[in-house]
């Protein structure tokens, strides 16, 4: 019974919802052609789209991808730490010491040089 009231809530703000923008649905005009024409589209690449980014790219990409998932880590565990105490800091310390090899290994095959 209570799913039935409630299918009947949703369709009926679904009916209304639909009733208040039919009026505003009706009254806007059609877009001309250049507003709907595609802007600069159907037209040959110039490349393959495999082929448009070096490969020097894709290391700094990845370092990127890292610092992000290490701000992800650290603010929910700004909030833990109040509770954990020195666990908390245990467990950052290692996540940090983790993240700085794969940093250094980095630093030692060049990928921060761009060349």
């Amino acid at each position: 019974m209570e799913l039935l009231r409630l299918l009947v809530v949703l369709l009926v703000a679904l009916g209304v919802g639909l009733a208040l923008q039919w009026p505003a649905l009706r009254r806007q005009p059609l877009p001309g052609y250049s507003q709907r024409a595609p802007f600069l589209g159907g037209g040959t690449p110039d490349s393959h789209a495999w082929n448009r980014y070096h490969i020097r790219y894709y290391p700094m990409t990845l370092l990127l991808i890292a610092f992000e998932m290490e701000m992800m880590f650290m603010y929910p565990w700004a909030v833990v730490f109040v509770e954990e105490g020195l666990v908390a800091v245990m467990e950052m310390g290692m996540f940090l010491a983790i993240l700085s090899v794969g940093i250094v290994y980095a630093w030692r095959e060049g990928v921060f040089k761009w060349q």
